[in-house]
């Protein structure tokens, strides 16, 4: 049996609302440019993450002085073999951004993660049992808010020292505020609704109508800023990166790749420019899905669809 989070209890779904559901997502896909523009590029640039060792036509990491610097294959001096041009010290700039998409979007991705699962957790605690609880969390929220978010991350991993672990963790353990606020304030309608007052009627337990009743109603909240939440940490890694303090060579990032090329800007323009352009790319790309994510979860955006 469903349960309706406005009025109560409604009759048991039948087979045929999954599809239903399906093809209402389809039908604001197709109509929503945005909406099928980042669900297609996000795609992409997941399928290139996954396929980067065998689309990369060089080994990322081999270097070679006597190609160093070759432009992109359309400009002068530039070659088929090096089709985005190589770096300062010969690299395959095209191999490097390949292999650089895995590491933003694991980065991204465990990021998320962890400050979701966090943020959720405090934010479900906070809004249903509220008192000195929620007072807690929230100074605690309050605390987090009055520092800058890049400040503390260079701060940390200062401290810690910098690496992918690392980075993952000091972004997940920091960017769980926004989570926690959002399931909060909506824990705290949630809890008043008939259902939740009838599942503590018949004697159900906190944490089953918590994990069963409330969270269910949340989730469309939360898949919304985790997509969007991914867009940030895709820009904080590169930045972090481009300040050494991020991902560390061996392994490949857009922001390290931009260091290495901010030199070269007036004579070397492509070591720079394609890693940057990636970025744009994959944070547009995320960007435009969460927002047809939001659209499509929103209930007014349903009752729109449904007519």
């Amino acid at each position: 049996m469903s349960i309706d989070s406005s009025s109560g209890i409604l009759p048991a779904a039948s087979p045929s609302q999954p599809t239903s559901k399906l093809r209402r997502w389809l039908r604001l896909l197709f109509k929503s440019k945005t909406g099928t523009v980042g669900v297609l590029l996000v795609a992409m640039i997941c399928l290139i993450a996954v396929l980067a060792p065998f689309l990369a036509p060089h080994d990322p990491g081999k270097s070679s002085v006597s190609v160093r610097l070759l432009p992109p294959m359309w400009l002068d001096k530039g070659t088929s073999l090096y089709p985005l041009g190589t770096d300062n010290l010969g690299r395959d700039v095209l191999s490097r951004i390949l292999y650089g998409s895995k590491i933003s979007l694991i980065v991204g991705i465990c990021s998320v993660v962890i400050s979701g699962t966090i943020g959720v957790i405090l934010g479900l605690v906070a809004g249903y049992y509220g008192r000195w609880i929620d007072s807690i969390i929230m100074r605690i929220i309050d605390a987090f808010l009055a520092i800058p978010t890049i400040l503390l991350l260079l701060l940390v991993l200062a401290v810690l020292g910098p690496g992918m672990v690392t980075l993952i963790f000091v972004i997940g353990c920091t960017g769980w505020v926004s989570y926690a606020r959002v399931v909060r304030s909506e824990v705290l309608s949630v809890k008043e609704r008939d259902f939740v007052k009838a599942a503590r009627a018949v004697g159900a337990r906190d944490f089953r109508i918590i994990f069963t009743h409330i969270l269910p109603n949340v989730t469309s909240s939360f898949i919304v800023i985790s997509t969007l939440s991914v867009a940030g940490i895709i820009i904080s890694e590169a930045s972090l990166s481009f300040l050494g303090l991020g991902i560390q060579p061996p392994n490949i990032s857009w922001g390290g790749m931009l260091s290495d090329g901010k030199q070269y800007l007036a004579t070397s323009w492509w070591v720079a420019v394609f890693p940057g352009a990636a970025i744009t790319i994959t944070v547009l790309a995320v960007t435009f899905l969460g927002d047809w994510l939001r659209d499509i979860l929103d209930p007014r955006m349903k009752l729109k669809g449904s007519k």
